[in-house]
């Protein structure tokens, strides 16, 4: 592999507890900051040789939102360079761990998905040397208490790395100001931080992200979303004319409603950019008259015209109108997935990236865009008003889009 020379503050992660440093007395470690920063490759490595140089027979926890985002972002970027520095590595990915030797030292380290509260029952009654967390406040807190509580071997130590949330986020609170109470070593990060990076992709990285986006994931700020959800679609230049050309699929996304707004919206792949093309919106309240879930489905048909449909993708609560569309037998529907932060994190940025386009004749979906805020008092949750058209496009960002693509990869810091 070829290495970049290492920046201050990666060299601070990589040696902070070595018996020589001024910081080895620490209990921990917390990175936070920047996206793309470098926090967590140089974090993995070091977590690995300080594991090997300080015990023998020891478990280990490698803890991510998911088993496959552990996997991902810290497992297959570190076997590589393990392997690189001498380092004999026994692989069980099957059964979620891994084995490291180096000279006299073996150890062992298990794989984690703290994805909601049942996931701490899954790492309790372990004990445990150490703990890495990657990404940490993607994980519930009951999650990552237990896991801690694990760490009962003398000289275990606990490692810490995220971007930024809320400032309310009980990890901010509990942790990050309470580090030195907590005998926590805490480094913050930009994207400068990280050596690997070039200026172009600097820039990059700073056109993908607005508002509170941009202050988290570009200057690492634990901020409050205020205002508008999107306020980069106040521009005119953001909305597009539908493609003349011929378009590679299509696709349908639906929030439905019987009481609220009903918006479905139709897309169509042309030269890589999925178009916004048409969309059915339905206000029972403005209109008078509520329409039952066929009515809905002959307005489904209707906006559909006749296309030749790749699926339909469907807000996951509307369970009636699913089995509407599936008697019919017309088209192949699937349920959304619905993680209301993390799709409106993909929609920013596929519309900054240009990757998804709206068209000027989808007027609501425009509206909604004009009125579409977050709540006031500092939790990251939007108004649920003016949100029809906005979840119909979050279902499709977080359900049609690859998850894989590098736009999306959040957690992917090298």
């Amino acid at each position: 592999m070829n290495y970049k020379a290492f920046s201050q503050k990666q060299i601070k992660v990589l040696n902070w507890w070595c018996p020589d440093s001024e910081f080895s007395d620490f209990d921990g470690i917390i990175c936070d900051g920047a996206v793309r920063s470098g926090k967590t490759l140089c974090m993995s490595v070091s977590f690995v040789l300080w594991a090997t140089f300080s015990f023998d027979g020891g478990s280990f926890a490698l803890c991510g939102k998911t088993i496959r985002s552990v996997k991902r972002n810290v497992i297959m970027p570190l076997m590589p360079i393990l392997s690189e520095l001498g380092f004999d590595v026994y692989e069980r990915m099957s059964e979620n761990y891994f084995e490291v030797s180096f000279k006299e030292h073996k150890n062992r380290f298990y794989f984690f998905g703290g994805r909601d509260e049942s996931s701490a029952a899954l790492i309790q009654g372990m004990t445990l040397c150490g703990v890495l967390f990657d990404e940490v406040v993607l994980m519930p807190r009951s999650f990552v208490e237990q896991a801690v509580a694990r760490c009962s071997v003398e000289n275990s130590k606990l490692w810490f790395n995220c971007n930024p949330e809320y400032p309310q986020h009980w990890f901010c609170r509990e942790w990050v100001k309470k580090a030195k109470e907590k005998n926590m070593l805490y480094i913050h990060f930009s994207m400068e931080d990280n050596p690997s990076l070039s200026k172009k992709m600097l820039d990059r990285y700073k056109k993908l992200y607005s508002g509170s986006f941009y202050q988290r994931y570009v200057l690492g700020k634990w901020v409050a979303t205020e205002g508008l959800v999107y306020p980069f679609m106040s521009d005119e230049k953001m909305f597009a004319d539908i493609p003349t050309g011929e378009f590679d699929r299509y696709i349908v996304s639906c929030d439905y409603g019987t009481v609220n707004p009903s918006s479905f919206g139709l897309w169509g792949l042309c030269g890589g950019v999925w178009y916004r093309i048409d969309e059915y919106y339905y206000n029972s309240r403005t209109e008078g008259v509520s329409r039952t879930d066929e009515e809905h489905y002959s307005g489904l048909c209707e906006l559909i015209g006749g296309r030749n449909i790749s699926e339909i993708i469907v807000d996951p609560s509307a369970a009636s109108f699913i089995e509407v569309i599936r008697r019919h037998g017309d088209y192949r529907v699937i349920p959304a997935k619905n993680n209301v932060l993390d799709g409106i994190r993909r929609v920013s940025t596929a519309l900054k990236q240009g990757s998804i386009r709206i068209c000027k004749n989808c007027t609501d979906c425009i509206r909604e865009f004009g009125m579409y805020r977050w709540e006031s008092g500092g939790k990251d949750a939007p108004l649920k008003e003016n949100d029809h058209a906005m979840d119909d496009v979050r279902y499709f960002v977080s359900t049609a889009l690859d998850d894989d693509d590098d736009i999306f990869a959040f957690a992917s810091d090298r």
